[in-house]
């Protein structure tokens, strides 16, 4: 309950463990600076909830309790979903939720319940569909209005506290009341109301029947879309706001390779200059933020999520790889290594994520984004004139700025055009930039930073591990690689629930059962962490957990994949993940790693269920849109089987070779590397590919092989180069097909 004063025994307890410099989040304090309220989600790990935590309102977490108090005592459940970094949850939370008169009423005649979207993004996804349904348009925060039995009869996103307020005609107040009075007078309606929106969602989350799997004119067509929408002067797609969409990135960057169409190579690397020079892009401490809020992308979302820059990562990597740009890979390298400055955990996880809002020194409040922005003023008492005059130059900062006068650091030069403008030599302002880089960074950090959320989500940890492995092959950094053991071997020995994962951990307690993401995003982090290490049990721990998913996740009736589990909790649906969000849909990263494990063991049933996954997301390729990563599975599968297996006499001693591949982009292709002796033993109890490899010229030997089909062994990295060259796509079908964009 939310208790005034004096807190239950339970909440009295957890409120004294957070010890003596915990500062509630409330306005509504004692005069000792104790909180005047206190609410069950004191006692939860989630930094959301706890944000919430003392609320006059009388929350409950998502349960039984809950559900069972609005059965008995004839009461609609008021839902709010959201997350820690959202601006406007924090927003809702200040205006209604901190509000006695509101808190009144929920308390009063509602039951209410708080979920982090985060913890649980199966309640998040079912309750999202029902918000588009009444709403036709979707966010956080989201409130969702349910009879006892979880249905839905009225949903929508942010609401302003009352009537007029912020534009809106509709407060939260009014709302309430008007729901209440509903609830009350018409209980029939809203039952049915509530029955039609469920068969609705459930109709919605029905599976397509498995169909015929498309070929490449499916990747054809979904670029030719994207053609359409794309923006020639900024990049991207659509129009503001803009989303980075790291796996349509992804899709350009195959597609080129497979067909040689210029225009995806321009889109892309168009949209990476541009994110690159943007203030989408943190200039100074690296990685990337949330979106940007114009179609240049210059005044950005400044929350910084983990699963973004883990995506964005592996794409400037890739497109590196692509176009030989050294820019490319010095954007993927800050990101890293902003990542392992700031978001990493002592106990070896990654953290999930940063607020948009950040402390104003003085004056008691919050505001978006002044942690990350500067006037003229603040930039000359950190650098001096001098060196401050070439940062303002650069970074674009003038009196006027995007935010209330503060300035969004960006790069609308080329560093030898400000040096041509400033009468400086290019060598004399790249030193400069480099200077001033550091005493801004080391400024910045003086700051009060954002609020970091420290939960350690099992799938975002896996597509960083991915990154952070992939990083280490293009960018020849062991340190990334061992970084990214440390995180697998945490999330292996902490967040464990039998044989499958937990999906968070926070503050030592792992718990939520993982979904169909976090399996499949970690398989795919432990197999990218394989290929770089060379260690054969990262690869035993994700044959493992595919076990798992096949036991638990996998749909007999159709093929693929559930979002959750056989051991789940039962919701109004059971849905399934097939199409991109702002993380890549879990059936095509399963389906991805199904293709890989199969060329690496030679396990013919792994491929089959990869084959029946792609005849049951026939309908999604074939739409195109918001498929884009099962559109890369589809480009993998197209391609059939690509092994390299490279051998050596001694640990090192494939290096110049790896130098090689690692250079180039060869996406769809499964690599083993493996030192003979005791190594090569131990690997072929798992690795069919290996059987009959050995060294067989100098000190190692490369085994370059599609379908099959093998080039001749080499110890030579030219010869290597030459035949990495000629491992394209399959040749096109006879009958020739329209260009993307034509």
């Amino acid at each position: 309950m939310a208790v005034k004063s004096a807190p239950t025994t339970g909440l009295a307890e957890a409120l004294r463990a957070k010890g003596p410099g915990y500062a509630p989040r409330t306005r509504h304090l004692e005069p000792d600076g104790s909180p005047t309220y206190t609410n069950r989600l004191i006692l939860e790990t989630s930094p959301y909830l706890l944000q919430h935590a003392h609320n006059p309102v009388d929350w409950y977490t998502w349960g039984d309790a809950a559900f069972a108090r609005a059965r008995a005592e004839s009461r609609p459940v008021f839902l709010s979903i959201g997350y820690s970094t959202c601006h406007w949850c924090h927003v809702m939370e200040r205006e209604s939720f901190e509000d006695e008169e509101i808190a009144r009423i929920l308390n009063e005649h509602f039951v209410a319940i708080k979920v982090d979207r985060e913890e649980r993004p199966d309640i998040d996804a079912l309750y999202m569909n029902a918000v588009l349904l009444f709403s036709g348009s979707g966010g956080w925060p989201m409130t969702v209005f349910l009879t006892p039995d979880r249905q839905p009869f009225f949903a929508g996103t942010y609401f302003p506290p009352r009537d007029g307020e912020r534009g809106a005609t509709y407060g939260l107040l009014s709302l309430l009341r008007a729901l209440r009075d509903e609830y009350a007078r018409a209980p029939a309606r809203i039952a049915t109301a509530a029955r039609l929106a469920t068969e609705r969602l459930q109709a919605t989350a029905r599976p397509a029947p498995p169909g015929a799997v498309p070929g490449v004119a499916a990747i054809q067509a979904a670029v030719a879309e994207l053609a359409r929408g794309f923006d020639p002067n900024h990049g991207g797609f659509h129009a503001a706001p803009k989303f980075p969409m790291p796996t349509t990135l992804e899709l350009l960057m195959r597609h080129h390779r497979r067909s040689g169409d210029a225009q995806a190579l321009s889109m892309l690397v168009r949209t990476l200059e541009r994110m690159a020079a943007g203030g989408i892009h943190d200039q100074i401490g690296g990685g990337f933020h949330r979106y940007a809020t114009d179609d240049a992308w210059l005044v950005p979302h400044f929350e910084k999520m983990l699963y973004d820059n883990a995506q964005l990562a592996v794409v400037y990597l890739e497109a590196s790889q692509l176009t030989g740009r050294e820019d490319f890979a010095q954007v993927a390298r800050g990101t890293l290594d902003y990542v392992l400055r700031e978001m990493s955990d002592p106990a070896g996880g990654f953290y999930s994520a940063t607020d948009a809002d950040s402390p104003v020194p003085g004056a008691g409040r919050e505001t978006e984004g002044w942690y990350f922005t500067w006037t003229p003023r603040e930039l000359e008492a950190t650098l001096g004139p001098d060196l401050s005059r070439v940062a303002a130059a650069y970074y674009g900062v003038d009196a006027q700025g995007q935010l209330e006068g503060r300035s969004v650091l960006h790069t609308p030069r080329p560093p030898d055009q400000v040096a041509a403008g400033l009468g400086l030599s290019p060598a004399e302002v790249r030193t400069a930039l480099a200077r001033a880089r550091q005493e801004l960074y080391a400024a910045r950090q003086r700051r009060p930073p954002p609020a970091r959320d420290g939960k350690v989500i099992a799938a975002w940890n896996g597509l960083m591990i991915s990154a952070l492995s992939r990083g280490a092959q293009v960018l020849g950094e062991p340190r990334y690689a061992e970084r990214a053991a440390r995180a697998a071997g945490f999330v292996l020995g902490h967040m464990r629930s039998g044989q499958g994962l937990d999906r968070t951990w926070m503050s030592g307690v792992s718990r939520n059962p993982g979904t169909l993401s976090d399996h499949a995003c970690l398989v795919q982090g432990l197999l990218d962490l394989y290929e770089t290490s060379h260690d054969v049990s990262w690869l035993s721990a994700a044959l493992a957990l595919q076990r798992h998913l096949e036991l638990h996740f996998w749909d007999e009736a159709h093929g693929g994949y559930y979002q959750t589990s056989d051991q789940h909790e039962e919701l109004l649906v059971r849905g399934r993940a097939d199409a991109d969000g702002a993380e890549p849909s879990g059936n095509a990263v399963a389906i991805l790693n199904l293709l890989r494990l199969a060329e690496l063991t030679g396990d013919d049933h792994l491929r089959d269920l990869a084959a029946r996954a792609l005849r049951a997301a026939a309908a999604q390729l074939e739409r195109g849109l918001g498929a884009a990563k099962l559109l890369c599975a589809l480009d993998h599968d197209l391609d059939g089987p690509v092994q390299v297996v490279l051998v050596g006499t001694r640990p090192g001693s494939t290096r110049a070779l790896e130098e090689v591949l690692h250079r180039v982009f060869v996406p769809n292709r499964a690599l083993v590397v493996a030192i003979e002796g005791d190594d090569i033993l131990r690997q072929r109890q798992l690795v069919a590919l290996l059987e009959g490899k050995r060294v067989l010229q100098g000190e190692a030997t490369a085994f370059v092989c599609r379908r099959q089909a093998c080039e001749l062994p080499t110890a030579e990295p030219d010869t290597l180069t030459s035949q990495l060259a000629r491992l394209g796509p399959p040749p096109p079908p006879a009958t020739p097909l329209p260009p993307a964009g034509g």
